[in-house]
């Protein structure tokens, strides 16, 4: 990380050192010498000053940088493992068997419902069976009964025709039995009842009771909210420009709360659309165990960049002010006051991933990098130089 650091210290030490190598210079001018402007973004340092501040050269490299990037999020469940209870023909609350915070297993009776439309489906689901078999019975006698010409065609088609929609009558009956919890195969006369159980359709954690005693429950409504925390995740929110340093697999620390204990995750999947804030979601599982950990917490993670070649300096090179960041470019050498003199350009980048001691940089465009020689070393000092030019510049 860049960290702009406290520049006045040098300005009194280049301060002397430029008032005795550039006080000739001020004397000529004020006798007619022409005097050479610079721009704003222009510095100039003499032989001496240089050595003085420990200028060194260098150039700007494709490195392979991997870095933090500090993000923000909260710890979430996978679709699969979070269900909302509801019934599906809606009825009164009879019993609530489960409060919010326990643990149950998949099947388990979470409450239990009436409605007289439970009675109805089953009277109507058994009334059919039984035509059913007197159905098939008759069909298969008619049938017989055509095969020795006793009975028409037409009689055994109307008969034909009988069996099938009691068939799917029974079928479909059937299987709003299943919806509502009843098994049709165990239903018989004696054993209508009015009352359905909720199970739970997996195994969890009650998160929510939304039902009491008496009240009605819409098909609509859910009754009981139920979450697995036995695999958690992150969702992570991130920033457009850092689309390009996360992919799945990576590694995560994360931390909830107050704890200096970091917990681990890996990336598992990184967002394909970009919201109106500019940031997308990437996902991540929870590895190992966390006791303290509950779905709906606030958590802070570091994500681990992917390791790519991005265009690099030494960190020492890139100094900021007002929130911006330079890098110190060698224009040209030259003489004045019979004193070598160097030139430097100053020039605005973009900083990215920090590592090992180097920073990447967003260079402006028309910049040649092959060719340039930059400052990466001594960099404050011209920094300190450009921003006191009218006491600094030779």
């Amino acid at each position: 990380m860049i960290v702009n650091k406290n520049i006045a210290s040098f300005v009194s030490m280049l301060l002397i050192v430029a008032l005795t190598a550039c006080g000739g210079k001020k004397q000529k001018a004020h006798e007619g010498e022409k005097h050479e402007e610079m721009g704003p973004d222009r510095v100039e340092l003499t032989a001496e000053q240089a050595k003085v501040a420990g200028v060194a050269l260098g150039s700007v490299e494709m490195r392979p940088l991997s870095g933090i990037l500090k993000v923000s999020g909260m710890v979430t469940v996978a679709p699969d493992r979070s269900a909302s209870v509801c019934t599906p023909l809606g009825g009164y609350v009879k019993s609530i068997a489960v409060m919010p915070g326990k643990l149950v297993q998949k099947g388990q009776v979470l409450s239990v419902v009436e409605n007289q439309e439970f009675i109805d489906i089953q009277q109507n689901y058994v009334e059919a069976r039984n035509k059913l078999e007197f159905a098939q019975a008759e069909y298969k006698r008619h049938n017989e009964l055509y095969k020795n010409d006793v009975y028409s065609q037409k009689s055994v088609q109307q008969t034909t025709s009988d069996y099938n929609n009691l068939r799917a009558q029974v079928r479909a009956l059937g299987q709003k039995l299943a919806l509502v919890g009843i098994n049709p195969a165990r239903l018989n006369e004696n054993n209508i009842s009015r009352a359905i159980a909720v199970r739970a359709p997996i195994s969890g954690y009650v998160k929510a009771v939304n039902v009491s005693i008496g009240k009605y429950a819409a098909s609509a409504d859910p009754m009981f909210e139920i979450v697995d925390c036995s695999q958690l995740m992150l969702e992570l929110t991130l920033f457009e420009k850092d689309a390009s340093k996360v992919s799945d697999g990576q590694e995560i620390r994360f931390f909830i709360n107050d704890e200096a204990e970091p917990h681990r995750a890996q990336m598992l999947q990184t967002g394909k659309t970009i919201g109106a804030d500019r940031t997308y979601k990437v996902y991540a599982r929870v590895t190992g165990k966390c006791k303290n950990l509950m779905p709906g917490m606030y958590v802070r993670a570091d994500v681990k960049a992917g390791t790519e070649a991005v265009t690099a300096v030494p960190s020492e090179a890139v100094v900021g002010f007002d929130d911006k960041h330079y890098i110190f470019v060698f224009e040209k050498s030259k003489t004045e006051n019979g004193k070598p003199v160097s030139e430097y350009r100053m020039v605005q980048v973009g900083i990215g991933v920090a590592d090992k001691g180097f920073t990447e940089i967003v260079l402006p465009a028309g910049f040649d990098m092959k060719s340039a020689r930059i400052v990466v070393k001594g960099a404050y000092t011209l920094l300190s130089a450009a921003k006191n030019a009218g006491e600094m510049s030779c």
